[in-house]
């Protein structure tokens, strides 16, 4: 038993707490399956962790949805960004006409898409409240924070809540798995800063090209989060410090995320993060709540230059890594075929005594 909960990391992931006679069954019923243990690997360690989570021997994910948060940064007129921040409310619309990559992937993965304007600057007045459609901004965009506060403590606020909201609406509508992602020119340099302070960690080793920005591009990017971390210094620690550097660097869309991971930790719902800004968002959550990490499941590892450090930080294994560093939940509706296969397997596969298989141990069962 011990080698089977070790697969798959999860000793570095952490086992969701709770049942541990619900546990040992998971782990005998891996144990019965018809192959040798161990074999299917990460797979097996996800269907004992989804099964944890949701308190079953048969867990399901079958019902997903992608939530992507979008936001404008002040930042990014300081020149960090390949793009103007015009492409941010472009790119909304791109995700409401259903052109966007996470559009395409959402559909092949048989997820749902929810976009969530919490602060775009040139938001389109025609963008209507819809099922699938939130307007939920608390400004259009951040501050600069190179000069101020990104943004009020109320905006903060307004920015969780919003996350926490896709939740809520996910638990009322038997939504069984969220994935994460975000939209927003500026924001490779707003999670930089923020995991910078956090970690923490040196701006030039966790401040990558983003967007694909230049050598003058990338310097002015490190140059921005040294400003940052000197400007908004604070000797608050722990949670008070996860806050204070939320405000002080972060985006509308990490605020919501942020609030998106700590509701379903709350009510331990699985949610699959997508690349490095989420990564970002869940770093702030572990921060305000150790026990967020529960429900995270690391979609990839981007090519982003800072991610690796922050997955390391939170002690976390990616499921995919395939050189990608586009964003919008984009590795987070790749990822989520794998939980449903993992769960499926766990609920579906055979065990040595149903199929009349030899288990290597004694007589062959009878069928």
């Amino acid at each position: 038993m011990q080698n089977t909960l070790a697969l798959g990391g999860l000793n570095e992931m952490g086992v969701p707490s709770g049942n541990a006679t619900l546990q040992l069954a998971l782990t005998q019923r891996l144990l019965s399956q018809t192959k040798p243990p161990g074999s299917l690997g990460v797979l097996e360690s996800l269907g004992l962790r989804l099964g944890l989570l949701q308190g079953t021997l048969s867990p399901s994910v079958e019902r997903a949805r992608i939530c992507v948060f979008a936001g404008s940064h002040g930042v990014a007129c300081a020149g960090v960004s390949a793009f103007p921040s015009e492409v941010t409310p472009q790119m909304v619309a791109n995700f409401l006409a259903g052109g966007a990559a996470v559009c395409v992937l959402a559909r092949a993965a048989g997820a749902e898409l929810h976009v969530v304007d919490v602060g775009v600057e040139g938001a389109n007045p025609d963008w209507k409240q819809t099922a699938t459609f939130f307007a939920r901004s608390q400004g259009p965009g951040t501050h600069s924070f190179l000069e101020t506060r990104a943004m009020s403590s109320d905006a903060c606020d307004g920015a969780l809540a919003a996350g926490r909201e896709q939740v809520q609406l996910a638990l009322k509508e038997g939504i069984q798995v969220i994935g994460i992602g975000e939209m927003g020119i500026g924001n490779t340099t707003a999670a930089a800063a923020l995991c910078a302070a956090l970690l923490p960690a040196p701006p030039d080793a966790i401040t990558g090209r983003g967007t694909g920005v230049d050598d003058a591009g990338l310097a002015r990017k490190r140059a921005a989060v040294r400003t940052a971390l000197e400007l908004h210094a604070t000797p608050l620690t722990g949670s008070h410090a996860a806050r204070h550097w939320l405000e002080s660097v972060g985006g509308f869309e990490i605020a919501a995320m942020t609030g998106c991971i700590l509701a379903a930790a709350e009510a331990r719902l699985p949610i699959v993060v997508d690349g490095f800004i989420a990564s970002a968002a869940a770093l702030v959550a572990a921060r305000l709540e150790p026990a967020a990490l529960e429900v995270c499941f690391f979609a990839h590892q981007s090519a982003e230059s800072g991610h690796a450090l922050v997955l390391h930080a939170l002690g976390a294994t990616p499921l995919l890594s395939l050189g990608m560093r586009l964003g919008e939940a984009s590795g987070a509706a790749l990822a989520l075929p794998l939980l449903k296969a993992a769960a499926r397997l766990l609920c579906e596969m055979a065990t040595f005594e149903s199929a009349g298989v030899h288990s290597g141990a004694g007589e062959p069962h009878a069928l």
